[in-house]
């Protein structure tokens, strides 16, 4: 359903109006480009702190982009800031001048990255204090500049890992990262080497993903968006949808597998499906799941149970079944979508809540033993995004959700499929354990 509101906003007369009312002017964002995706160009400042250990990485990291590296007399750019050095919060005083100084300079639907060091893992106090101090920073700016439709979010690298740095950089980078905003992306795994062949443009050529509820709304969008970099989908949905499930796959060349996921037969069709296809296994991506919203008084318990059993039972019991076999072994990843109601709870939707937060543990919990495995696993948490879903709310009730973002506007199922490609590439062997919030940074759960 698209956003009547921002597109007056952006009218010629619309303009004017929200302008002498003073209300919310939406940007309209720029997107990936489905012929030429992932294209990396314009003009980048880079700055550093005293003492910054990441400056060269940054720079090998896009040397293969057309981003021209560009000084302080260059008015338009994006910025990245390797803040990596600041040691304690007197130091912070290097964040705030290269910023202050360059922060006017950030394009329409610009980007700015932050690189700094996870503090959990660093032994000096002070010096973890101060690169704590970067996720309130990232996030205040991030509000700052999304009424210009850009974008700020943080890279945390845990003491290695630099080897891994490119995936992350180039898309906080990219327009992929249209509604991302404000959120902290950490390289957890060490990363050995990457191979020199491997496309940036095409990152999935050749691999066969997974994903559930493939047939309407973000799955259909996670299956297009995976197709066009590269690779083969099995979908799966349910098996009322298989009609419109296999007109997808048609069109995308991929493999429809019409199938209601809490069966207890669903997990062997599941790996016998993959294992007759051509090509490793490269991810799992759990994005099945239903909403059944009711205040917890008046909830049944079949209420409770059915949403429970497919949005969180269902993705344990396949998880077990691929995990006892090899199939995910050494590059394999798996991907959950939880919601910022997993994280900030919302009204009416305990049940809905829960099983989204225990999405989150289920990241959370199985990142390490993933890890041993050469296994990644990572989840994305939806907000307010434009789908079926949300244009059957009442009319008063979507524009709020609309605006509570920075950015003022709901997102697409692209900008969620788009994080779900992220996670599935090659190239981001060293993102494990992370949740990350695809909701333009809404107010709630912020």
């Amino acid at each position: 359903m698209s956003d009547k509101y921002l597109e007056f906003a952006n009218s010629k007369m619309g303009k004017s109006i929200v302008s002498i009312l003073g209300l919310p002017k939406p940007p309209r964002l720029i997107r990936e480009d489905a012929n030429n995706p992932h294209y990396l160009s314009g003009n980048l400042r880079l700055g550093t702190t005293e003492g910054a250990l990441y400056a060269t990485q940054i720079k090998q990291s896009l040397e293969a982009t057309d981003l021209n590296l560009v000084g302080e007399e260059t008015q338009s750019c994006d910025l990245i800031f390797d803040a990596s050095g600041v040691r304690d919060t007197d130091q912070a005083i290097e964040l705030y001048q290269f910023f202050h100084n360059n922060i006017s300079k950030l394009p329409r639907c610009g980007r700015v990255v932050i690189v700094g060091q996870q503090p959990s893992h660093i032994d000096n106090v002070e010096h973890a204090i101060a690169q704590r101090g970067l996720v309130g920073f990232i996030k205040s700016l991030a509000k700052e500049i999304g009424r210009k439709g850009a974008t700020a979010n943080l890279v945390y690298l845990n003491g290695f890992g630099h080897k891994g740095l490119a995936a992350p950089l180039r898309f906080l980078l990219s327009a992929g990262c249209a509604f991302t905003n404000g959120q902290v992306f950490s390289l957890t795994t060490p990363v050995s080497k990457l191979a020199t062949n491997l496309s940036w443009h095409r990152p999935l050529e050749g691999k066969l993903v997974v994903v559930t509820g493939a047939a309407r709304g973000i799955g259909l969008a996670m299956s297009q968006v995976l197709s066009r970099d590269g690779a083969k989908v099995i979908g799966v949905d349910v098996p009322q949808a298989q009609d419109q499930l296999e007109k997808v796959m048609s069109e995308l060349g991929g493999i429809a597998l019409a199938l209601d996921i809490t069966a207890d037969d669903a997990p062997q069709l599941l790996i016998d499906c993959c294992a007759q296809q051509d090509g490793k296994l490269q991810g799992i991506v759990h994005n099945a799941g239903i909403t059944r919203d009711k205040m917890l008084s008046r909830m049944t318990q079949q209420q409770w149970q059915l949403l429970v059993d497919i949005n969180i039972g269902s993705i344990q019991k396949i998880n077990q079944a691929f995990l006892s076999t090899k199939m995910l072994d050494q590059g394999g990843r798996i991907v959950g979508v939880a919601s910022i109601s997993g994280i900030a709870g919302n009204l009416g939707q305990s049940n809905y809540a829960y099983s989204k937060s225990a999405v989150i543990g289920m990241v959370e919990s199985m990142a390490p033993s993933c890890a041993e495995r050469g296994i990644t696993i990572n989840a994305v948490a939806p907000g307010f995004i434009e789908t079926k879903m949300t244009a059957a709310i009442p009319f008063a009730t979507r524009q709020f959700g609309r605006r509570l973002c920075s950015l003022s506007q709901g997102g697409l199922p692209q900008d969620v499929a788009e994080v779900v490609a992220f996670y599935l590439s090659p190239q981001a062997s060293g993102i494990n354990g992370n949740i990350v919030r695809v909701c333009g940074q809404n107010i709630m759960g912020a």
